[in-house]
C-alpha cells in the first residue's frame, strides 16, 4: 500500500534546490592521463610528465560559460592518484613536476578562474589511488584520503558538489580498499555544508548510464535503497576498455512510478529526495584524444533538452589538451550549444494576454516566465482534472516548458497539452513526469492558445511555469 501524503511530500534539502537550480554544468577531465593519452593510468607514471606548456584555466572558464554552462567540476585527482595540487598528503603532485617550476596548482588557478568568470566550482577526488602505498590498508588510506579532502575543502573556497564515484578496478585479486564513505560524509557536511554529494553520495543521484541517456519518466521521489553506495560502485566502471561510457542499461527504466514502487518490499519501498544528473562526455573519451572528435552542438543540444528538460541535470565534459587549453573544436560546439540554449529562451513567448485556471486562479506572472522562483499555482481541492489555459496573438508553436514547485514535492504523473486554433482544439502531446523542468516538443501548429491539464497527479498539483515555446521561421 503506497501512503499518497506521504509520497506527494518527500522535498528536496535546500542544497538539493539551489543545485538544481544550475541545471548545466561542466566536467573537466585533466591531469597525468591527458599526458600519457590514458584514460586510467597505473599510478607509475613519472612526475615529470606533466608540463602543461600552456594551462589557460581562464580560456577553460570562458569556454564552458559560452555554452551556457553555470558551474565547473575539476578532476582534482583521478585514479592514478596524481594530485593537481600541491598535496602534503602525497609525494605524487604538481609539486614534483617540472610544470611552473614544481610551485604550480591547478586547482587553485581553476578555481580563481571560476570566480572570475561567475562559474560555480566544484571538485572530483578519486577513492581509487593507484600511486598510494596505503591504498587497500583499511583505515590508514582512509587517513591519506579524508586529509586530502580536508585541504581541498579548505583551501579554495566555496564548493558546490563534491562528485564521488566508487572506483575501484583492480578486481578480486588486486587491492581491495572498502571505504569509509560515513567518515567522507561528515568531513564534507562539517567543511562545505552548502555542497551536494553526487553519485556515491546522499544528495544526487547517477542517472544509471554515461551516455547521455535519460529515462521517459525521471522521479526525484525514489526508493532509499538506491543510495546504497555498494550497489552504486558495483554498476560503475570496472574495466577500461572504451565501450562503457556510451552504454545504456534497460533494466531500471522505471525507478519512482506507483507501479514501480508498490511492487517493492515494505522498507525497499522508503522514500527520499535522490535527484538524478546525466553525466557525458563531448568526445568518446574522458580525458583529450587527439585523434577523437568533438560531438556536434546539435547533438549537445538534443541532450541537454531531454536532460535539462527531463528533471534532470547534465553534467558536461570538456577535456582540455595536453597543452593545457580547450582544442577549438570543442569550443567552436560548445559555442553552438550556448546558442541554442539561448535561442530556446528566446523563443518563450512574453506577451501572454490571458491566463485561465480550472479553480482558484493565481495572478499571471507566476506561471509565465522560465525563471519563477516563488511562486507557483495549485488547485483547488476537488478538482479533479485541474488545467491551465493562455491566451495569445496567434504563433506558430513547436514546445512548451512545464515546472513544478519542488519544494512542496514532485507530484505530476502525465500531462496532456492541446492548441487552440479559432473554434478548436487539437491534442499535439501527452508527458508523463515534469519535476523541477520539463521541455515538451511537438510539430509546429499554429495556436492561439494553449492549454495544459492534469491528467493524473499525486495529490494536489502544482504548476509553477507553463511557457510556450514558439517556433523558428525555418520551422513554421
Amino acid at each position: 500500500m503506497i501512503d499518497l501524503d506521504h509520497l506527494a511530500n518527500v522535498r528536496p534539502s535546500h542544497r538539493q534546490y539551489e543545485w538544481q537550480k544550475l541545471e548545466l554544468y561542466g566536467f573537466v577531465h585533466f591531469g597525468m592521463n591527458t599526458m600519457t593519452g590514458r584514460q586510467w593510468g597505473t599510478g607509475e607514471e613519472d612526475a615529470d610528465l606533466f608540463d602543461p606548456v600552456d594551462l589557460d584555466a581562464d580560456q577553460w572558464a570562458a569556454t564552458l560559460r559560452s555554452a551556457g554552462i553555470r558551474g565547473l567540476i575539476l578532476t582534482a585527482k583521478h585514479h592514478d592518484g596524481f594530485c593537481l595540487w600541491p598535496s602534503r598528503h602525497s609525494e605524487h603532485t604538481v609539486a614534483a613536476s617540472p610544470w611552473r617550476d614544481g610551485r604550480g596548482d591547478v586547482v587553485g588557478e581553476v578555481a580563481d578562474a571560476c570566480a572570475r568568470h561567475g562559474l560555480r566550482f566544484g571538485l572530483y577526488l578519486s577513492p581509487w589511488d593507484r600511486a598510494e602505498p596505503t591504498y587497500g590498508s583499511g583505515t590508514a588510506y582512509d587517513d591519506v584520503y579524508v586529509g586530502q579532502l580536508v585541504e581541498l575543502l579548505t583551501g579554495y573556497g566555496d564548493i558546490f558538489t563534491v562528485w564521488l564515484d566508487g572506483a575501484n578496478g583492480e578486481g578480486p585479486n588486486g587491492k581491495r580498499q572498502v571505504y569509509d564513505w560515513e567518515r567522507y560524509y561528515r568531513t564534507i557536511r562539517a567543511l562545505q555544508p552548502d555542497a551536494v554529494i553526487s553519485v556515491c553520495g546522499p544528495d544526487v543521484r547517477w542517472c544509471g548510464n554515461e551516455a547521455g541517456q535519460t529515462r521517459p519518466d525521471e522521479w526525484s521521489v525514489v526508493p532509499h535503497a538506491l543510495q546504497d553506495v555498494e550497489r552504486i560502485a558495483e554498476r560503475s566502471q570496472q574495466v577500461d576498455d572504451g565501450a562503457f561510457s556510451r552504454t545504456v542499461r534497460s533494466d531500471d527504466r522505471d525507478l519512482g512510478s506507483r507501479t514501480a514502487l508498490a511492487a517493492l518490499p515494505a522498507r525497499a519501498g522508503d522514500l527520499v529526495w535522490y535527484p538524478a544528473e546525466v553525466n557525458t562526455s563531448i568526445r568518446p573519451g574522458w580525458f583529450h584524444h587527439p585523434d577523437e572528435q568533438p560531438r556536434a552542438a546539435e547533438e549537445l543540444f538534443d541532450i541537454y533538452q531531454h536532460s535539462v528538460g527531463g528533471n534532470a541535470t547534465l553534467l558536461l565534459n570538456v577535456p582540455p589538451t595536453r597543452t593545457g587549453r580547450i582544442a577549438d573544436g570543442d569550443r567552436e560546439a560548445l559555442a553552438g550549444l550556448g546558442r541554442l540554449v539561448d535561442g530556446l529562451r528566446a523563443s518563450a513567448l512574453t506577451r501572454i494576454d490571458h491566463v485561465t485556471f480550472s479553480s482558484r486562479p493565481a495572478p499571471r506572472a507566476v506561471l509565465t516566465t522560465l525563471d519563477n522562483d516563488v511562486g507557483h499555482w495549485r488547485p483547488a481541492d476537488g478538482d479533479t482534472r485541474p488545467w491551465v489555459e493562455l491566451t495569445f496573438g496567434r504563433q506558430t508553436l513547436d514546445g512548451v516548458v512545464l515546472k513544478e514547485q519542488i519544494t512542496v514535492g514532485q507530484r505530476i504523473e502525465e500531462v496532456r497539452i492541446l492548441i487552440g486554433d479559432g473554434d478548436a482544439w487539437h491534442h499535439v502531446a501527452t508527458t508523463g513526469t515534469v519535476g523541477y523542468q520539463r521541455i515538451v516538443r511537438f510539430h509546429p501548429v499554429a495556436a492561439e492558445r494553449l492549454r495544459v491539464e492534469v491528467v493524473r497527479s499525486r495529490l494536489a498539483p502544482t504548476l509553477a511555469a507553463v511557457v510556450p515555446l514558439a517556433a523558428s521561421p525555418d520551422k513554421g
